[in-house]
């Protein structure tokens, strides 16, 4: 979400975005009809900002699906983290505060563990922080295996470059990370066909996460869903 609207971005750049609804809710509760198992959210304003700039429609998401949401986007404080798991969120997704607060990670991993997720953004192989603007000198392995020492049990990876692209997840990148870390990690980024979602399965993902693919029809959500039960 950005601005109040369901928005996609092109391998992260705010300058560069795709406005499908000025209605998240409405959104939210479509993906639920057509059988989706979970919902995404992502504020874009808050992973900018540092802080939940979007709460309110969050909190209407939380209120009205019946089906687990997890949320992510400027979320760097613990009494954050309590207020969405207060208000439903099934999951909360942290980054920036990965790399910059650690302290921050083991607490909610000591309290909240089973809700917690990091995720692991990268562009040209270096984590990003701050909504994907800033970059640092970490790889997503060495980020990952320092974040399971904190005890995190589950990770969302993201090659910013194939995001919102509908060309194809990175493949070898997300296999190299998996065979190091064995634990959870969901992909997003580039995925855009039944095909990328059997790859992603065989490769050994726990799920995927598909945005743009979905509001421009590349993938139908129902054939997605027969795909990974098969």
């Amino acid at each position: 979400m950005k601005d109040g609207k369901c928005v996609r971005l092109y391998q992260g750049d705010y300058t560069k975005e795709t406005v499908f609804s000025d209605d998240p809710l409405e959104i939210a509760l479509r993906w639920q009809a057509m059988g989706a198992p979970w919902l995404h959210i992502v504020d874009l304003d808050g992973a900018i900002q540092g802080k939940l700039v979007n709460l309110d429609i969050i909190q209407q998401i939380a209120t009205a699906a019946l089906v687990p949401i997890q949320v992510g986007g400027g979320i760097r404080e613990l009494q954050t983290v309590k207020e969405l798991l207060k208000m439903g969120v099934e999951q909360v997704i942290l980054s920036t505060a990965a790399v910059e607060d650690p302290r921050l990670i083991a607490e909610v991993c000591r309290n909240f563990s089973e809700s917690i997720i990091v995720s692991i953004d990268t562009r040209d192989g270096w984590v990003t922080t701050h909504g994907w603007q800033q970059e640092t000198r970490l790889t997503a392995i060495e980020f990952t295996q320092s974040m399971t020492q904190l005890g995190v049990k589950r990770f969302i990876y993201t090659d910013i470059r194939r995001d919102g692209t509908l060309t194809e997840p990175n493949f070898t990148a997300f296999a190299e990370l998996l065979s190091a870390v064995r634990l959870p990690v969901i992909v997003s980024g580039g995925i855009s066909s039944l095909i990328h979602i059997t790859m992603l399965k065989q490769l050994g993902a726990e799920a995927a996460i598909i945005g743009k693919a979905l509001y421009t029809g590349d993938i139908n959500l129902k054939e997605a869903l027969t795909v990974i039960s098969s």
